[in-house]
Formats: structure tokens, C-alpha cells, sequence
């Protein structure tokens, strides 16, 4: 999205709720609240992974992705169950929908957060007083605990809503970025993961503040765009305004072409779908996401338009996987009719960080080793250049 300027002063929310899923299942389940207790992908299997934990078993060394078998050394008693997205689903709406009977500003960045612009219903005279209305009433209503943080922008909201936790509502304001962000190490900030964090060193940055002061053709240099970008959150400048529509422009991620000639090559077709599927995939890249919905859009010379479409286990977001399903699904239905445009799209989107909490319920471990030869490919395509590499079949 492109970043707006705002003309004005604003307020902005951001609310993240407290251990999403085990808060859920102990709505569910009150058997379940004031135990160390967890959720997990396979609570039989020692080498299952923890998905998230109650704050009790955070407070004895417990925590997100650790194995069920480590837990269980450290806590033999935690409670472990498992996960049911659809609960958690429907617990996610009613909390979104609480928050839009104060303001329709409302936008959803994934299953448990979501930035709130409060400047026009008394945010800049009653903001605390605002969150902390919310705040009772997702607990009244819902039972279910989530912090607030109230800044001028959404990355200081963002920044604030995990400085107290759980249940905390804490204020940032831009003048405070020096004494509470500068000190910490550059890796602690929102947008800096540990590939950025290691570029950033070696380029002489080592905290937030390093990464405010820095020359910014330097940084632009080294990370493009997106150094410049985080150079200025940094300062704690971010002039993003809070988009409802967004949530929704993230549901579905496509591509279509038309073409020069009717083709009638199914070679030559597939090979558009080579390309289509790279600029999907930069795309879904682009809006953080990911889906498990592709479809395919065929337009004959004739002018008639036909949709095939299949649902996925594991949501899509690399291109050969992309094209792999586009293809199969071409080549099972096209008739052979000349074609004037062909599409893809893939939709039933949800970010990634939800996207990893999935994977490691369902198959973390081989997803962690591609992961693992994703990132020794890149590496070794930025130093030999694109297409160097081939996977073995």
C-alpha cells in the first residue's frame, strides 16, 4: 500500500489479542483458565509443537514453538489440546465486530490484531478511555483479554499494544521514541526479521536508534525502499492511514493476461501460466498473505469465459506451487478451443504469520526443511543470479 501522508493529527489503536487460541479454548472451557495449559498441533506426539500457551505456562519458560515433549519436561502437568480454527474463527468476527460499533476505521491485520482510527470519535481528548471501554467489553462479552496501544501512527500503536501484556493499554508518542525504542536492539522492532537484522549489521547498525540515524542513501543502498521505509519507523514516522478495505483487497490475489494471437499450443499456454503464477506470487509476497483457493480464468476466441477452481490443504504463495495447480487444472479442462486470455487467482487469503501458526499445526517439520533449502537458494541465486539453481526432481 502506498504510504499517505496525513494532514492532520491522529489516533490510532492498535489491539492485539492476549494468547489468542489457548484464550478461546479457555472461554470454551473455564476448567481450563489459571492452569499452565496449551494448544497443539498433535498433543500425542512428543515432537508436536506448541501453537501458543496460557500466560501460566509462559510464566515457567513455556512458549510458542517449543515441542510438546520439551513442555512437558519443564510442566508435566500442562493441559494440552487441540487446535479448532473455526472457534477461533468465529471468536475473531465477534471481536471485529465489537470494535465496529465504535467506528467503521476498523482494519483487520490478521486473526487477532487490528488497527483502530479513534481521532474523529474523541480519540485526541478520550483515548484511553476509549480502549478501555473496548477492552471490558471484548472481556464482558467475549471473556477473552487483549492489550491496546494508542500512538499517532500505526507502527508506534503496534509497538505499543506488546509493551504490557496481557490486558495493558499503553500509550507511545512520538517524542518518546528516542528514551524507549533507540536503546533496544534493532532486531525488537516491528518489520526487522533476523535476514534484515543481519544485513543491518553488517552495515554498522545494531539498534533502533543506530537505524534513526543513519544516512539514508546508505540505507537505501543496502535495503532499497524498504530501508528507507524502516529508517523513518525508526524516528517513529509512519503515515499509513488505517484502511478497512484492506482486509478485503487481501482476500484474493490474481493476475490475467491477453494474449497477442488465439493460442491453441497447450505449450505455449502453460508457459503464460509460468508467468502468470511469478507476478501472483510477488503479489501475495507483496500483501503478506497467502491462499488456499486457486482458480483459473480461460477466455476462448469466441469470447466465452470459463472458471475452474480447487481448494489446497496448504495455502499457496510460491510460484512453482502456484503454477503446478494452475496447470493441472488447464490441462484437465481446457477443450483445445482457441484462447484470448488466461488468469489466475488465488483467494481464501490469510496472512502469513497466521499462515506459520497453521503449518505448525499441521506439518511444521517439512515445511521448516524447505524453508531451509528456500533460503540456501536464494542466497545462492543473489550470488550467482537468477535461475542458477534447479531443485532436483
Amino acid at each position: 500500500m502506498t504510504e499517505i501522508r496525513a494532514s492532520h493529527a491522529r489516533v490510532i489503536l492498535h489491539l492485539d489479542m492476549n494468547s489468542f487460541f489457548a484464550s478461546v479454548e479457555q472461554a470454551h472451557d473455564p476448567k481450563l483458565k489459571g492452569i499452565p495449559m496449551a494448544v497443539a498441533g498433535n498433543p500425542k506426539e512428543r515432537r508436536g509443537i506448541l501453537v501458543t500457551c496460557s500466560y501460566e505456562a509462559r510464566a515457567l519458560g513455556i512458549y510458542t514453538t517449543m515441542s510438546v515433549g520439551e513442555a512437558k519436561r519443564i510442566c508435566p502437568e500442562l493441559v494440552l489440546v487441540p487446535p479448532d480454527h473455526e472457534k477461533y474463527r468465529i471468536a475473531s468476527d465477534a471481536v471485529f465486530s465489537i470494535l465496529r460499533t465504535y467506528t467503521d476505521l476498523v482494519e483487520p491485520v490478521s486473526i487477532d490484531e487490528a488497527f483502530i482510527d479513534i481521532t474523529n470519535i474523541g480519540g485526541l481528548t478520550n483515548a484511553v478511555q476509549i480502549a478501555s471501554h473496548m477492552q471490558q467489553r471484548i472481556l464482558a462479552e467475549l471473556d477473552l483479554p487483549c492489550s491496546i496501544g494508542i500512538a499517532p501512527n500505526k507502527f508506534l500503536a503496534k509497538t505499543a499494544s506488546d509493551m504490557k501484556k496481557p490486558m495493558g493499554i499503553t500509550i507511545l508518542r512520538k517524542r518518546q521514541v528516542p528514551d524507549i525504542l533507540w536503546p533496544l536492539p534493532v532486531i525488537e522492532m516491528h518489520g526487522v526479521g533476523q535476514s534484515t537484522e543481519k544485513r543491518l549489521n553488517e552495515i554498522g547498525i545494531k539498534t533502533i536508534g543506530d537505524l534513526a540515524k543513519v544516512d539514508e542513501v546508505l540505507i537505501k543502498a543496502s535495503l532499497g525502499k524498504n530501508g528507507v521505509r524502516l529508517r523513518n519507523r525508526a524516528n517513529g514516522i509512519d503515515h499509513r492511514p488505517v484502511d478497512p478495505e484492506a482486509a478485503e483487497e487481501r482476500k484474493s490475489v490474481g493476475s490475467s493476461t491477453t494474449l497477442p494471437i488465439d493460442e491453441t499450443e497447450l505449450s505455449s499456454c502453460l508457459e503464460i501460466f509460468k508467468h502468470l503464477a511469478v507476478k501472483v506470487s510477488k503479489r501475495l509476497e507483496r500483501n503478506g498473505v497467502a491462499g488456499n483457493v486457486v482458480m483459473i480464468q480461460i477466455r476462448t476466441s469466441e469470447w466465452r469465459n470459463q472458471t475452474r477452481s480447487r481448494t489446497v490443504l496448504n495455502p499457496l504463495y510460491k510460484s512453482n506451487d502456484i503454477y503446478k495447480e494452475a496447470a493441472d487444472l488447464f490441462k484437465r479442462h481446457w477443450d483445445g478451443e482457441p484462447v484470448r486470455l488466461l488468469g489466475i487467482t488465488i483467494s481464501n487469503t490469510i496472512p502469513m504469520n497466521e499462515l506459520y501458526e497453521q503449518l505448525s499445526i499441521d506439518n511444521f517439520e517439512m515445511h521448516a526443511k524447505e524453508a531451509t533449502v528456500d533460503e540456501l537458494v536464494a542466497k545462492l541465486e543473489k550470488k550467482f543470479g537468477p535461475n542458477s539453481v534447479k531443485r532436483g526432481m
